[in-house]
Order: structure tokens, then C-alpha cells, then sequence
């Protein structure tokens, strides 16, 4: 039997919801722990900007969507997600773009 290591990583973002674009990168503000940038067309209703999010992540993660969990802020920009799989270099150069 191989063991398998999964890594789970939780990361911080603040959504802006209604954008011409989805995108993921860059950092809000200026405090600890980082807060990743993410920008998606879908509005703030009934789940969509975050269920958008969590595709924007696994895209820019390049982990399938059931890698991202909601951890909280379900109702808020500010909102934490756990994503399992993912590289801390990818989210350092996320931060940085």
C-alpha cells in the first residue's frame, strides 16, 4: 500500500462579486495573513459569486472544484476556503500578480 500525502492549504480571499471578468490575484490590504484577490462576474445572490469563486480557485489552483471548501463567509466579500492540493508557490504568485 502507497500512502498519499494531501496537502490542504486555507486561504483567505475577498470577492468582488458583479466584475466584467473572472480572475484571481493580487493582494487586499496590507494585514496578516495575506488576502488573495478574486474578481467574478456572478452577482451576490443565492450563492452564485461564491460557488464562482470556487471554480476561479480551482482554476488558478489547478485542483478540481471539490478540492474547495467553504470554511466561512458564506454571506460576506471576505470569505476563507481550504484547498486541498495546493502548491503555497502558486499562492504566493497569486499574491503577487
Amino acid at each position: 500500500m502507497v500512502a498519499t500525502v494531501t496537502s490542504s492549504m486555507r486561504v483567505s480571499v475577498r470577492v468582488h462579486p458583479g466584475s466584467s471578468r473572472d480572475a484571481v490575484g493580487g493582494r487586499y490590504g496590507s494585514g496578516e495573513p495575506p488576502v488573495l484577490t478574486v474578481w467574478v462576474t456572478a452577482p451576490a445572490a443565492d450563492g452564485r459569486a461564491t460557488r464562482a469563486v470556487q471554480e476561479a480557485l480551482a482554476e488558478a489552483f489547478a485542483v478540481s472544484r471539490g478540492s474547495i471548501r467553504l470554511l466561512s463567509g458564506a454571506r460576506s466579500r471576505s470569505k476563507v476556503f481550504e484547498v486541498d492540493g495546493a502548491d503555497p508557490v502558486a499562492l504566493a504568485r497569486l499574491l503577487e500578480s
